[in-house]
């Protein structure tokens, strides 16, 4: 009888592990300083349209941090232009904030050149508490000499947020930048203004 109870408890278990664990987007990957705080993957068929959309849901009860759900690509392909990253996001009892978040390196460089998560931005456009479908959008300049580009959705605090269709396209400067950007400093040919009185 104890083996028998055993066996269901370990198989009950087994259950809930599968029911509750989502398989991680192929070119995706968990991130952030509290990532094992979270379960993250495709969510089937949470789409607005009723396909599969990814998700962000916290496990644990409290969570001082955030995960994300990311990617890296090569900035080749859009190199010296203006760039609006798109995206759908629901939410749900988001505890502290969320939202879509975009990010342009540099080689070398420990911050990047530009930067928008919807909360650090010129302006705070994070997603709280619990909302439906809605699109939206970051835009950023992607500097000549970008090496890289890191891109996707954050939980902060507890909840659960869904994503879905992330788009990027090349928008020209009428479009305001909504993120932070490191200003360009020029490479002077030699010394300059050793005096100070310029």
């Amino acid at each position: 009888m104890k083996n028998k109870n055993l066996i269901t408890g370990v198989l009950l278990i087994l259950m809930t592990v599968t029911l509750f664990s989502f398989d991680l987007p192929t070119g995706w990957y968990k991130a952030g300083d509290k990532p094992r705080s979270y379960e993250m993957g495709i969510d089937k068929g949470a789409g607005k349209d009723g396909k599969n959309a990814a998700t962000i849901k916290s496990i644990d009860k409290k969570i001082d941090g955030f995960g994300t759900l990311m990617q890296d690509c090569s900035p080749d392909k859009y190199l010296g232009k203006r760039v609006r990253m798109s995206g759908l996001v629901k939410t749900k009892d988001v505890s502290d904030w969320s939202g879509l978040w975009f990010r342009i390196d540099q080689k070398d460089s420990k911050s990047g050149r530009s930067f928008d998560n919807m909360h650090d931005g010129k302006k705070d456009r994070s997603i709280k508490g619990t909302s439906d479908w809605a699109k939206y959008e970051i835009v950023l300049d992607v500097p000549s000499d970008a090496t890289n580009m890191a891109y996707g959705a954050l939980l902060v605090g507890t909840g659960q947020l869904w994503f879905d269709n992330v788009t990027f396209e090349v928008v020209d400067k009428s479009v305001p930048t909504t993120g932070m950007e490191q200003d360009e400093k020029p490479t002077n040919k030699e010394p300059v203004n050793l005096d100070f009185e310029k």
